[in-house]
Formats: structure tokens, C-alpha cells, sequence
């Protein structure tokens, strides 16, 4: 059988997503929509977020040329920078019709892996993959196929900061914008953490802290529990407590073995990372503190 080749998406007209935090005062939506229509920019889509805990203001703007006064993008953030200093502003333009480049981790589990090499087969994510990064070789024939490049590399006691090392060297080679730690078993040290901060997003089941470590289905089966789910969240210092993304969930009984909460735990896995990978590529997530913001 022949490979299929990875769908192509239409050439799209230029578009770019203004994405805006700041604290949060009077004016700022005013600020920015009417230095939009200034410059003729026609706004085809817009979300903002004011958090009464924080303080904090949050601001996603999708926009495109609407008229002939449109400037070049590197004049237009040369305006807008004025209006960034006047708000205390921390923003960016980013040109969507960029593909983001995502690296992919894998351990032995696959179901995350397999559910991001369709999507982004079949055209549904708009993302490039330079590279999938494992310590086991059970996928290298999967990904291949897929025409990407495997690397393996496999790690144990005596060699876990040099492996660490090569795949941080992979990822800034591969000009990579995000890691993707689906259900990659291995713990980032504190100093991969900070080089990638913001950059990584990692899946897991959501019964922690309840049942770390090995067999958590199996320790799950044996309390009784009666809803499993999975988190997704950016990738920090302090172990699976990075600000979440997304979050989903499944009830489920005392009818239920443990093969049947492996199964449905994958299944809400695949959902919830693709789910963060997709928000975290078109700008929708910004982090507020210890938690996000998302506009879905």
C-alpha cells in the first residue's frame, strides 16, 4: 500500500491573531479596536477576559486587511507598540497562516501519538511535525510511514542528562515550537523544564495525586472510583502540576475491569491533548498565574 499524502490545506488569506495580557484597566478594548479600524484591519474574530482575582486582562484578537490603507505587519506592530506601553501591555502578532512546528515524545503507549499523526494527516491541525522523539522503538514503522523522522533514543540510569541533552538539541535543530509529551514516560529534569517553558504540554490521567506511580488503573479499580478522566497541561518544574489546558472526564461503575478504565482513560487522553495542542498552536491559551486563560 502506498502512502497517503498528508493533506494540504487552501491557500489561506492573510491572517493574524493579536494576543494581549495585561492589567486590567478602562479603555483597553476601545484602544485596540479603534487602532484596528485606524489601519484598516477587519476583525473576524475577538475574545477578552478581565480575571477580578488577578487583576489581570486577557485579549484575543483575529484580524485581517480590510482596506488598501493596510500596513505591512512589521509597521503595523511598530503602531501598536505605543499602545502596548501606554496599557502595560505584554503582546504579540502572530501571522496564523503559519504552520507551528510540533515535535511529538513517545514512550510504549501510542494512542495520543497515532491520534496527532491523523489529525495532522488528515488536515484537521494545522501544524508541521520535523521529528518524533522516542525511547523505545516500538513506533518507528507507524511514523515512518507517515514520512517523518524517528528518533530513537533510548535512555537508562547511566545516560539520562546526555539523552535529555540530545533531544533539547533535536527539538531547537527541528526549529520547533512546541514539545508534545504524548505519554512519554520520562521525567524533564528542572533545567529542560526551563528551556522549554510554555513550549511543552504533557497528558496524564487525572486521579492525581491519588494514585501515583505504577499501575494507577489498577489502584483505581481497587477505591472504587466512579469518574476517570485526563489533564493536559504546559510542562513545569513541579511534577504534573503545570497550568492546565484541558481537562475531561467519563463516569464510570462497579461493572467496570480494569481493562475498562485503561480503554475509556485512553480514549479521553486523546481528546484532551489534542484538544490543548490545537488551542496552544492558534494562540486561544495564556497563562495566568498557576492557571489559564483559553478562549475556546
Amino acid at each position: 500500500m502506498s502512502k497517503p499524502a498528508a493533506a494540504k490545506a487552501p491557500v489561506a488569506e492573510a491572517h493574524f491573531v493579536l494576543t494581549i495580557t495585561s492589567p486590567d484597566s478602562v479603555g483597553i478594548v476601545a484602544a485596540v479596536s479603534s487602532f484596528l479600524a485606524e489601519n484598516e484591519a477587519f476583525i473576524t474574530e475577538s475574545a477578552h477576559y478581565g480575571d477580578p482575582d488577578t487583576g489581570r486582562f486577557f485579549m484575543r484578537t483575529v484580524f485581517r486587511a480590510g482596506g488598501s490603507r493596510f500596513p505591512a505587519i512589521d509597521k503595523l506592530k511598530a503602531g501598536f507598540a505605543l499602545i502596548g506601553d501606554r496599557f502595560s501591555m505584554d503582546w504579540s502578532m502572530h501571522d496564523a497562516t503559519r504552520r507551528p512546528r510540533v515535535v511529538i515524545a513517545v514512550s510504549k503507549f501510542g494512542h495520543c501519538l497515532n491520534d496527532l499523526l491523523h489529525q495532522w494527516r488528515t488536515g484537521q491541525l494545522q501544524i508541521d511535525i520535523p521529528a518524533v522523539v522516542s525511547n523505545h522503538e516500538d513506533f518507528r514503522d507507524l511514523v515512518e510511514w507517515h514520512g517523518i523522522p524517528y528518533h530513537y533514543l533510548p535512555v537508562n540510569k547511566g545516560n539520562k542528562v546526555e539523552q535529555e541533552q540530545r533531544m533539547l538539541e533535536l527539538f531547537d535543530s527541528s526549529d520547533a515550537d512546541l514539545l508534545v509529551l504524548a505519554r512519554y514516560m520520562q521525567i524533564l529534569s528542572e533545567s529542560a523544564c526551563r528551556h522549554l517553558a510554555r513550549r511543552a504540554i504533557n497528558i496524564h490521567h487525572s486521579f492525581l495525586p491519588s494514585f501515583k506511580g505504577a499501575r494507577p488503573y489498577q489502584q483505581a479499580h481497587a477505591r472504587g472510583v466512579k469518574i476517570i478522566g485526563a489533564t493536559a497541561h504546559y510542562v513545569t518544574q513541579d511534577l504534573d502540576e503545570g497550568p492546565i489546558i484541558e481537562q475531561g472526564v467519563e463516569r464510570v461503575d462497579h461493572t467496570f475491569t480494569v481493562d475498562n478504565l485503561v480503554r475509556t482513560g485512553r480514549d479521553i487522553e486523546t481528546v484532551v491533548l489534542s484538544r490543548a495542542v490545537r488551542w496552544h498552536v492558534e494562540n486561544r491559551v495564556m497563562i495566568n498565574g498557576a492557571k489559564t486563560v483559553v478562549f475556546r
